[in-house]
């Protein structure tokens, strides 16, 4: 299933129109799959961003972002101005009704005759209309469309990405959460340790280099818990920012829930699919067509205009009378450049390059995007299986933490491979955490690069 773009019918259009020649209409062959998953009509896209999030607090965030981030209020208020020039090119096909009332009074003295006065008061009322009859309002009027749709879809393109930013943001400052909640644990374990070793090294059972291990190993985990709370603080407000906040002490939140596995697989959609639904490919295609239109009103430039005029009132030396002398005049007039050293040709030349650039930039927005959707389903299954094995790498340290004290108190291994062992379940515990986060990090990026996270 491919879709045709209402910008190429415009293209192959304007393409067969006098004068306005050599513009090449995109072709683009769509892939069949995407990073090796089975393609069909579903999509993970049709999800509403609040079900794909559950956590009460993430949706919080993400409806505080969208009611009050200034990056899209300011977008929406692009997309009003958008739609008030559209409203100056429709409103162009219409007449003009302007009035003028004046009165003046003159005196002049011709070849020392005497002062003479001439007195003139007027009210004129003139209608005048602009034929368009190489199409150049037309045009006009399509690129104004043009421009207020890529507004459009800009601030929807916007929209979503303010979702996975504040979604990429919460899911860091959990997995921040949680690590810094590994290492306290951590800590208070080899507190205990610590002082466990002291008391043997005082009673002489054990010598001072053990001592000296604990308390290394105590001191570099403690060094620790600043830099995360640094980190904590630096993400939090970042969350703020994009709810347009000023910085808070609290920020209310979940936790990562690291026993909750994600589905192996997400149904990616067809790929057409993905230009009707992007919005910064349809953004691309709105400029295109702007580009487009812009050809045709300069190639209209080249033409003389045909503007008519109807003007109608009264015109008298005195108000005694002033009613008594309406007067009315039609005029008709042709007005075009005889010779302008080719400023317009060359401006009509511009207008296609500057199309033949929006078309290759259109091109390569839905190359990158295909690449991009492509790039985010094959790092999500990844990801999955990376979890799976940092979680066997945990359950697998921890049995070996167990077994290392166990062999110690028995004198069977030393010290330094208990501390070894632990060292292992602590890198475990974080690694499980960080691939808990990258999962779902890789899962907000896949649904960003599908475009879902619209409906509201």
């Amino acid at each position: 299933m491919k879709r045709l773009s209402i910008a190429l019918l415009l293209a192959i259009l304007l393409a067969s129109c006098s004068g306005v020649k050599n513009l090449t209409p995109p072709q683009l062959a769509l892939p069949e799959a995407l990073s090796g998953n089975a393609v069909d009509s579903a999509t993970l896209a049709d999800v509403e961003w609040w079900k794909l999030y559950p956590d009460s607090s993430l949706v919080y965030i993400i409806r505080e972002t969208l009611d009050h981030n200034r990056d899209l209020a300011a977008a929406a208020a692009r997309v009003e101005q958008m739609r008030q020039l559209y409203g100056v090119a429709k409103a162009d096909f219409f007449p003009t009704l302007s009035a003028n009332a004046a009165a003046d009074r003159e005196t002049n003295d011709y070849y020392g005759e005497g002062h003479k006065t001439d007195p003139e008061v007027d009210l004129k009322v003139t209608l005048s209309w602009e034929a368009d009859l190489w199409g150049g309002l037309a045009w006009a009027k399509k690129r104004g469309a043009a421009n207020f749709l890529q507004a459009v879809e800009n601030r929807r393109a916007l929209h979503i990405s303010l979702i996975a930013e504040a979604a990429t943001a919460y899911f860091r400052l959990l997995a921040l959460d949680n690590e810094l909640a590994i290492v306290r644990r951590t800590l208070f374990t080899r507190e205990e340790n610590l002082k466990k070793a002291k008391l043997r090294f005082e009673g002489g059972l054990t010598p001072e280099t053990v001592y000296q291990q604990a308390q290394v190993e105590y001191a570099t985990t403690a060094a620790l818990i600043p830099g995360l709370e640094r980190q904590i603080e630096v993400q939090k407000n970042a969350i703020t920012l994009l709810m347009g906040r000023y910085p808070a002490e609290e920020l209310a939140r979940g936790t990562l829930a690291l026993e909750s596995p994600l589905p192996d697989f997400v149904p990616v959609g067809l790929p057409s699919t993905l230009l009707q639904r992007r919005p910064d490919i349809r953004a691309s295609e709105a400029a295109l067509k702007s580009s487009l239109a812009a050809v045709g009103v300069t190639y209209a430039d080249r033409f003389p205009r045909l503007r008519i005029g109807l003007s109608a009132g009264w015109e008298n030396d005195a108000f005694a009378r002033f009613f008594q002398s309406p007067f009315t005049y039609v005029i008709g007039s042709v007005a075009g450049t005889i010779l302008d050293f080719g400023r317009n040709k060359r401006r009509y030349r511009a207008a296609i390059a500057e199309y033949e650039q929006s078309r290759l930039a259109y091109e390569q927005k839905v190359l990158v995007a295909f690449h991009e959707v492509d790039n985010a389903a094959l790092t999500f299954r990844l990801m999955r299986q990376t979890t799976e094995r940092r979680r066997e790498l945990l359950e697998a340290s921890q049995k070996y933490t167990r077994l290392a004290y166990a062999q110690y108190n028995m004198g069977v291994i030393n010290y330094i491979d208990v501390l070894d062992a632990q060292r292992r379940y602590f890198e475990a515990q974080v690694g499980l955490s960080n691939a808990v986060r990258d999962e779902r990090l890789a899962l907000v990026n896949l649904y960003k690069c599908l475009g879902g996270g619209l409906a509201e």
